[in-house]
């Protein structure tokens, strides 16, 4: 299942999802996680060292590898060169698993040992200089929505994604990939604000969000999220001194973070099952199809001087089927 991780900028999001995936190691589950906020903290959340999370390939500078690999024997590309992020996978296509080896991981994903087991981390890749002035962001975590794309997951598989700040996610399609879009919020007006913009955007895309309180410290901090967000309200995280601990480089053993916050981390899981039990791949690949003919109409077919709504292959649908009738992950 493909979980996300939003919220304010300095909510708690990476620290958040970095605990959820340190309880899913805990549970032996296959893990893939992926750095994709424009703030590369990720890494340092999960108790890498500055050299060692500087040392993370970038995925942004592996897109052309991406691009190829993916492509497969795809007919309707006629090139590496013509996909965008957004360009979906068709018949030849070649697929990505959660747990397999292949070039895409090998290039861009490292293994982090953590408390009862090990992750896979990957990360789009911090802004550089050359990039200032020239280029966004997105265009840096188009490789993640690529990947994504293309990527067969099962219900005991999570790929976890910790988004960029805000509600800048939605300048690409990638909001509609996940099965559970996990949004922290601090009980404070700025952010629920962010909760009631993000819903709002997400409304017609039949988005599954959820809230999750962070830097919860009183009863009122909680009712102030409830009268804020109500149903929407999944659970709280209260003040945990575990967490100061890992902030400051001195994390305990992770089975001693505090019983209520793991109960918190063990409702997470839950939901998002609950969640991927409900994934429909028709609707999965419409929605796909739907953000790549908009990109293709709004700048992409005039910069590569093509049509790229021929790339769309209209009785491809991605899923297990789609393993079995051709789009098959190669063997690296």
């Amino acid at each position: 299942m493909k979980i996300a991780f939003v919220g304010k900028g300095g909510s708690g999001k990476t620290t958040l999802s970095s605990l959820f995936i340190r309880h899913l190691a805990a549970h032996q589950a296959p893990v893939v996680a992926v750095d994709a906020d424009i703030n590369q903290h990720l890494g340092a959340a999960l108790g890498l060292d500055e050299a060692e999370t500087a040392a993370l390939p970038a995925m942004s500078a592996q897109l052309p590898l991406i691009k190829d690999y993916l492509r497969g024997s795809n007919p309707r590309i006629a090139s590496a060169e013509t996909m965008i992020k957004t360009t979906p996978p068709g018949a030849g296509s070649r697929l990505l698993r959660v747990s397999e080896s292949n070039p895409v991981y090998d290039a861009c994903a490292r293994p982090v040992r953590l408390d009862g087991g090990e992750i896979r981390l990957m990360a789009t890749g911090a802004f550089t200089e050359s990039d200032l002035g020239v280029s966004c962001y997105h265009s840096k975590a188009g490789a993640v929505e690529l990947c994504l794309n293309h990527l067969v997951d099962g219900p005991d598989e999570y790929v976890v994604v910790d988004m960029t700040a805000g509600a800048d996610s939605f300048a690409s399609g990638m909001f509609t990939r996940f099965d559970m879009t996990f949004l922290v919020a601090e009980p404070t007006r700025k952010g629920v604000s962010v909760y009631r913009q993000y819903k709002e955007y997400a409304r017609d895309f039949g988005v599954a969000l959820r809230v999750v309180g962070n830097k919860v410290q009183t009863r009122d901090d909680a009712e102030f999220l409830r009268d804020e967000a109500g149903d929407d309200l999944l659970t709280v995280f209260a003040d945990s001194g575990w967490v100061r601990a890992m902030d400051k480089g001195r994390p305990a053993r992770f089975e001693l973070l505090e019983q209520e916050n793991r109960a918190a981390l063990e409702m997470l899981r839950h939901t998002a099952r609950e969640s991927y039990a409900g994934r429909d791949w028709d609707r999965y690949t419409r929605q796909m199809v739907h953000f790549h003919l908009k990109n293709a109409a709004s700048w992409a077919n005039e910069r590569m001087g093509a049509d790229l709504a021929a790339q769309v292959d209209p009785g491809f649908v991605l899923g297990e089927e789609a393993l079995l009738q051709g789009a098959l992950p190669q063997p690296a």
